[in-house]
């Protein structure tokens, strides 16, 4: 981050006419707009690796959804429809203009919500990884079950159920799915967090053995809301939205960033949505050119060099 704030970078919040706020990172002035929406659990920072190099050919804004970081922590606002409404009024009332727009898993989902109902405002798409056809309760749930749902949906509803554990990232690491692949060291993961927790009071968990690759989330988990993930796990986030309308409705040029589709040896699904979902987002989206990575989800951050060439490759047109 001190490449962030040395590259002119803002940390400012806005107040939308509900009374709502959002919260977001702005840089310098020195190319179109380009708003970045970031994945479940994290925040506007999650950039951090991208946002330096960006800001030299974008005006860029990242935002914090609802439920994350400091934008509003409400309920009320968790859907895919009130947060992309929100983001719209952003766009014209913070941006000002025309804008590229790359959003991140849910976050994709999101910008590709904002690119199909308001085509006049959004000049190109970023499509990073987005869970469609597998975002659902009943699709996420198919076969083994995904990722997102045994390592983030379980667990924050079986939270929000229980009075023993207030500390959600505590909570998290002591049930994680993740964690419980590290070769029995769960137990002594959650020790060193506990003990962190104890002396460093208010701030981000951090465990000094553990590659911070592993444990990056916890840098925002504080500030993310688990009813947002509840959402998901009832399939409220999703109310009123049909996938399949909201990717025919995009006109726009979209480059879409697909992480290799991975199996675990339990059967779960290692990744936001299985090929078949792809070949079927892809064959929606009249104007889409698909790369693939070998990569973990978060492919902005794994391999920032991709995600800054599809972003100068869209600008470029």
């Amino acid at each position: 981050m001190k490449k962030v704030w040395q590259a002119g970078f803002e940390e400012k919040q806005v107040t939308l006419p509900d009374g709502s706020i959002i919260n977001y990172g702005e840089g310098p002035k020195n190319g179109p707009a380009l708003l970045l929406i970031h994945g479940q659990s994290v925040a506007w920072e999650d950039y951090d690796t991208v946002l330096p190099e960006l800001s030299k050919s974008f005006h860029v804004f990242a935002v914090d959804c609802y439920g994350h970081g400091q934008s509003s922590h409400n309920a009320n606002l968790y859907s895919c429809r009130v947060n992309g409404e929100a983001f719209l009024w952003f766009i014209e009332n913070v941006v000002k203009e025309s804008c590229y727009l790359s959003g991140h898993s849910s976050g994709g989902i999101l910008a590709a919500w904002i690119t199909a109902n308001a085509p006049d405002w959004v000049k190109g798409l970023i499509l990073e990884d987005p869970p469609f056809f597998h975002v659902t309760p009943e699709e996420i749930q198919q076969g083994k079950g995904a990722f997102a749902w045994h390592d983030g949906y379980v667990i924050t509803h079986s939270f929000l159920r229980q009075d023993d554990i207030t500390d959600y990232p505590l909570y998290y690491l002591k049930n994680s799915y993740l964690i419980s692949l590290f070769g029995g060291l769960q137990g002594k993961i959650v020790r060193s967090a506990v003990k962190y927790r104890q002396q460093n009071p208010g701030q981000p968990i951090k465990i000094s053995w553990v590659p911070h690759t592993w444990l990056r989330m916890l840098l925002y988990l504080d500030n993310y809301d688990p009813k947002f993930g509840d959402t998901f796990y009832d399939g409220s986030w999703l109310e009123g939205i049909d996938q399949e309308n909201i990717l025919r409705g995009i006109k726009c040029p979209v480059i879409y960033l697909k992480a290799n589709t991975q199996y675990g040896k339990d059967g779960v699904l290692y990744a936001a949505n299985a090929d078949e979902d792809a070949n079927q987002i892809q064959s929606m989206v009249a104007n889409c050119k698909r790369i693939n990575r070998k990569s973990g989800h978060d492919i902005h951050y794994e391999h920032p060099d991709v995600f800054l060439s599809a972003c100068k490759a869209l600008s470029a047109g």
